[in-house]
């Protein structure tokens, strides 16, 4: 009972000494922020097409805060709507087709644009009403000034393009929200893979000594001998390249961190006299690892889960950048980069300059995040 009560309240003074820490608060806040933008990316995003793959070739590579007039053409295959969950979780495709323009009238039946080719050029198109609505037949009468109501007020809007647009006119903040998944998503499951291997490997070493501690320890050492991005791009080339491939490479070679800090935690504690009393009571060696000594190394495991986080996010823009991560058109803040670090060198910069920033805060977040609870967990104060 006494140990319960000790550990509830090292952990109500850790969380105390964390909330006082300014430089965590501020990683726990970008962190929160990102992760409800990761869950409501499509209802925020401006382009809520799956993956944000909205592509107008005219409008492509501008500058950030760019506007332009858009014409909505109904398409005549017809989109499934699905419900709010799919919504949320997928997009919804676009039922319309978006063409740039300048200028519009309309004449009789048909409407007149100046559709927009580029900052200098415009190229005259006629459209009848019918075909812009997509309704079966020609408008008579007082129809014909209801449907010249329904483009103007719903069919024709301004679109801004707040961060600008990639080469293919994608809008660079929706690609950049969706983008907040993959990063955030790869990381969670990336510390996963790599605290589950880590902390038992790291356990058994630490605790059964001898051969076995020989064994892991050799494993480890031979992990660590091998360059990251090599072992990563080898397990990406035998898994494939995709979404789920990049998981579980990243995850498979951050482990050896966890095991040898794990290891080194283990084998302090496994000379404690409280270690001594289970095994005196005959405990059996799982339930006295599973049970006295991991919730007592709980502060490091957090410590480094936040480390490689950060970690995984850097790796996984790196591979995406190197085109053997996330593959097009799905957004990944590296393939972002990829796709526009040609601008850097031109007249836009910010194209590549803003996905780039993006991996940074969330780098940043995570590491001073890691830094409050090493200092809050700390058991010497």
């Amino acid at each position: 009972m006494s140990n319960s009560n000790s550990r509830s309240s090292f952990g109500r003074n850790a969380w105390r000494r964390l909330r006082r820490n300014i430089g965590a608060v501020i990683g726990m806040l970008l962190i929160v922020t990102a992760v409800i933008i990761s869950v409501l990316a499509y209802l925020l995003a401006p382009d809520g097409t799956p993956y944000a793959n909205r592509m107008m070739l005219e409008t492509g590579g501008k500058k950030p805060g760019f506007s332009v007039r858009v014409l909505a053409i109904r398409q005549e295959r017809q989109v499934s709507r699905g419900n709010i969950f799919s919504h949320l979780m997928r997009g919804q495709p676009d039922s319309v087709t978006y063409i740039p323009i300048r200028d519009w009238r309309f004449a009789g039946t048909e409407l007149i644009v100046e559709r927009y080719l580029d900052e200098e050029e415009t190229v005259t198109e006629q459209y009848s009403l019918s075909k812009v609505l997509f309704a079966n037949e020609m408008a008579p009468g007082n129809r014909l000034k209801q449907w010249q109501e329904e483009i103007a007020n719903n069919r024709i809007k301004e679109r801004t393009y707040w961060l600008g647009t990639d080469k293919f006119g994608r809008d660079i903040l929706s690609r950049l929200l969706v983008g907040t998944r993959v990063s955030l998503s790869v990381g969670c499951i990336a510390v996963i893979i790599s605290l589950t291997i880590g902390i038992l490997l790291g356990a058994v070493a630490g605790y059964f000594r001898g051969v076995t501690d020989d064994v892991v320890m050799w494993l480890v050492n031979v992990i660590w001998s091998v360059p990251t991005l090599l072992l990563v791009f080898a397990i990406t080339l035998a898994l494939g390249k995709g979404f789920w491939q990049v998981f579980i490479a990243v995850g498979l070679t951050m482990w050896v961190n966890v095991a040898r800090i794990i290891r080194g935690q283990v084998l302090a504690l496994r000379e404690l006299p409280f270690i001594e009393a289970t095994r005196a009571l005959g405990f059996g060696h799982t339930r006295t690892i599973v049970k006295h000594i991991l919730p007592n190394i709980l502060g490091p495991v957090m410590v480094v889960a936040a480390g490689n986080f950060a970690t995984a996010i850097v790796v996984e823009a790196g591979l995406s950048f190197l085109g053997v991560g996330v593959q097009p058109p799905q957004p990944s803040w590296g393939l972002m980069i990829k796709e526009n670090y040609n601008f850097i060198i031109t007249h836009n910069p910010m194209l590549a300059l803003i996905p780039g920033l993006a991996i940074m805060l969330m780098v940043l977040a995570f590491n001073l995040l890691g830094n409050g609870l090493r200092d809050a967990m700390d058991v010497r104060q």
